[in-house]
């Protein structure tokens, strides 16, 4: 499947068939796939909470305005952003530089630079680490659905949960941010697939060209 393809054929589907599982091993190719999407200066301040077991589905459900596709899907993943990961020190910011040096992208000498220029993009304020662990947490998250697709599994991305209470019940580390929850499996054919919404066109998504 290319990306044309899956971008078509990727839906946010409403219905799950709670009798089809999906194993471990495909939900591993599947956050791999999605580990490709891009970040800034490769921090990948991303992380993934795995719900899989009835009974934390079912927690999960009752913080996520009662949605039955959270109970139905055999995996339900909270996505996390790390709002910390451009910090000097933090576990994810040290893999990446001993990485570029090991590859030969940066030298030693440079770790003071790197660490100033993270933290001058995004560590001026709480609303800079937001954004930055936001954004790029979202291209791991529209990777996954896209890598879902490409592996015959269907998903539905969801905001409508409550935050603290998912922090709460499922040990959210403090400086993530939980940004959806992402059900995965297979549509319930016995089901009627809801035609594709609309879309803007180009016309409409470009305010002018300068």
């Amino acid at each position: 499947m290319d990306v044309k393809e899956a971008l078509r054929a990727r839906r946010a589907v409403n219905f799950f068939d709670p009798g089809r599982p999906v194993s471990r091993e495909t939900l591993d190719r599947l956050v791999e796939l999605a580990a490709l999407a891009p970040s800034g200066f490769n921090l990948q301040p991303w992380s993934l909470i795995l719900v899989t077991s009835p009974e934390r589905k079912a927690a999960l459900r009752k913080l996520a305005w009662d949605q039955p596709k959270i109970t139905d899907a055999p995996a339900v993943f909270i996505v996390l952003a790390d709002r910390e990961a451009w910090r000097e020190g933090h576990p994810g910011f040290e893999r990446n530089f001993k990485e570029m040096a090991a590859s030969g992208a940066m030298g030693e000498d440079r770790r003071g630079w790197f660490a100033n220029a993270c933290k001058s993009l995004y560590g001026q304020s709480i609303e800079h680490s937001q954004a930055f662990a936001c954004k790029n947490a979202g291209f791991f998250a529209m990777s996954l659905m896209l890598a879902a697709t490409e592996l015959g599994l269907d998903s539905h991305p969801m905001d409508g949960f409550d935050q603290d209470g998912v922090r709460r019940e499922f040990a959210v580390p403090e400086s993530c941010w939980a940004i959806l929850l992402l059900a995965v499996g297979y549509f319930d054919r016995t089901k009627t697939l809801a035609p594709p919404k609309w879309r803007k066109t180009a016309g409409e998504i470009v305010l002018r060209e300068e």
